[in-house]
């Protein structure tokens, strides 16, 4: 561990993502301070260094870079404008990152409103699971003033292996993690439905997955998710209900723009149904519980 003490930085959600990010930047030498509803969360990070607080409103004057890694754009809202919100609090000229999924036009929004309390942001999402961000090693899509990289240059390079800058406002970092997240669902909803056909067929789960992770049909989303349906493990790492809830920002956007996504809409039913039939809180390779199939089951050691 980096013995090295460095600027204070903070990390609002500690959930999978929050928590590798949270971890990292500890590894890294900063001085981090945490705020999460979940106490068992915050013990966690507390072991490794960090320091709690209470309340939003209680971490932003303490710290120059805070990173929001909530789930959506409502928690995003209220971790910094609700009660005991950080923005009201935070020193003039501190940065905000903001990491959840939102929708272009909220990011726009919430980049103007910083702006005017006298902060800077970067619209900076996220991907790579909770191994990349365990290890500071995610993939970044962000936008925002240089000005603002130039704040955190040292924070990104411990939580991230790879920073995409696609413009100087926010706005365009939130674009491309929709798209993002429009080929991932559409991907995990084919691969599921790939490997329930299988199932009925009467083709054999594991061959299935051997010979399609070496043909032209593989995906990096079959790849990475048909071990957990060969599993029978549906253990959440990215659940259902983040597709419901992404799925939904990349259609809401299309209908503004009068633009049809035949394929977004359709896997995007497939994860409602899932999360109708009480699997939301599954790992999201659990939408495949929608066909009649049985899945295999783990092999006892």
């Amino acid at each position: 561990m980096n013995t090295t003490v460095r600027k204070p930085v903070g990390v609002i959600g500690l959930g999978t993502m929050g928590m590798g990010v949270a971890l990292s930047l500890a590894r890294a030498g900063f001085e981090v301070h945490v705020c999460d509803l979940r106490p068992e969360a915050v013990r966690k990070v507390v072991e490794a260094g960090g320091i709690r607080a209470e309340s939003p409103a209680v971490l932003a004057p303490r710290v120059e870079v805070l990173i929001t890694v909530v789930v959506n754009a409502e928690q995003t809202e209220s971790v910094l404008f609700g009660e005991n919100g950080a923005v009201p609090k935070m020193k003039p000229g501190s940065l905000v990152i903001a990491c959840a999924t939102v929708s272009p036009d909220f990011a726009r929004a919430l980049g103007r409103r910083l702006a005017d309390a006298g902060l800077l942001m970067i619209d900076g999402p996220i991907s790579g699971g909770g191994a990349k961000a365990m290890s500071g090693e995610m993939t970044m899509m962000s936008s925002g003033a240089p000005e603002a990289y130039a704040k955190c240059e040292d924070v990104l390079a411990a939580i991230t292996s790879q920073v995409y800058r696609l413009g100087d406002e926010a706005g365009p970092g939130s674009t491309m993690k929709m798209i993002n997240q429009l080929l991932a669902g559409v991907h995990i909803a084919a691969a599921a439905e790939a490997m329930a056909l299988a199932i009925r067929a009467g083709a054999d789960p594991a061959r299935v997955y051997e010979v399609i992770t070496h043909s032209a049909g593989n995906s990096w989303m079959f790849e990475n998710r048909a071990p957990h349906i060969l599993a029978d493990d549906f253990t959440p790492l990215s659940a259902v209900n983040i597709f419901v809830k992404d799925l939904g920002i990349v259609l809401d956007y299309a209908k503004k723009s009068v633009f049809p996504l035949p394929l977004a809409a359709a896997a995007h039913q497939m994860y409602l149904s899932a999360s109708a039939s009480g699997h939301g809180g599954e790992d999201d390779s659990a939408v495949i519980k929608v066909f009649p199939v049985s899945l295999p089951k783990a092999k006892k050691a």
